[in-house]
């Protein structure tokens, strides 16, 4: 995750409520409708199902309360406005603890395509339509379960395992390539690039591969891994993670498929 940010997290009332302006709703209205079309071709049917579940307006920014009162009763599980960064940490715990960290500012006009930091459309728009899913609200509770357990310099490892799955995952269905991730979800020009454009590789889920795979936050992904039956994911959350870490430790990183972030001059 970047280590700063240029938005100030909004503060919700005595209510629970946010107070978005008409323009910040007007910024989500247009974030939804730039996307829509392409996430019902190219997302896969849990995410899809998971969109419908909710209901999330499309004309304003939802609420996290409204979004809440879905998900406890899908899963057990409800979202929770944040700072706009939060630490390893704090994130494993609250997902520990069924509880998804939504970042509570909307992007500014300028970062209309691509902001770097997450914001509430990559949060209520791109990951809360998994979590209406038991199966994955199991995956997320148990990567913040091994989050506790890990020691904090193996917590860049544990977030590989999220990155590559939650965020950036891939599947089939009949066939065709689908998008599972939120990073996917909420973004213009990474699902195409990761679903239809065959740039990318596109690897097997693999724990160990995925472990051992450096990422930069920055840049489409080069490389993907492509889950062919959900329950391959879903086993990973009865796994001890923690073991496989110190075994994806003891191999060391692969080699990176990017060139290096450019120094500032």
């Amino acid at each position: 995750m970047p280590k700063s940010t240029a938005y100030t997290a909004k503060t919700p009332d005595e209510n629970g409520l946010i107070p978005y302006t008409s323009e910040e709703d007007a910024v989500w209205a247009d974030l939804v409708d730039a996307q829509w079309d392409a996430v019902q071709a190219h997302m896969a049917r849990p995410y899809l199902d998971g969109l419908k579940k909710l209901d999330m307006p499309r004309s304003k920014v939802p609420q996290c309360a409204d979004i809440s009162a879905v998900l406890q009763r899908e899963t057990g599980w409800k979202v929770a406005p944040v700072p706009a960064l939060i630490g390893f940490k704090t994130f494993f715990g609250m997902l520990a603890d069924r509880t998804f960290p939504a970042a509570s500012f909307i992007r500014s006009r300028e970062d209309f395509d691509y902001i770097e930091e997450p914001d509430i459309f990559h949060e209520i728009f791109g990951h809360t339509p998994l979590l209406t899913d038991p199966r994955f609200a199991a995956f997320s509770e148990a990567i913040g379960r091994a989050g506790q357990t890990v020691d904090k310099s193996q917590y860049s490892w544990l977030i590989r395992l999220y990155w590559f799955t939650i965020e950036f995952g891939l599947t089939y269905e009949n066939g065709a390539l689908k998008a599972l991730g939120s990073g996917l979800a909420s973004s213009k020009t990474e699902l195409p690039h990761a679903v239809i454009s065959g740039d990318p590789l596109i690897r097997p889920f693999d724990i160990q591969d995925i472990l051992r795979t450096p990422y930069r936050i920055d840049i489409h992904q080069p490389v993907y891994f492509v889950i062919e039956t959900l329950d391959d994911l879903f086993a990973a959350a009865d796994r001890d993670l923690t073991k496989d870490i110190v075994e994806a430790q003891s191999k060391g990183l692969f080699e990176p498929l990017y060139p290096p972030i450019p120094k500032a001059s």
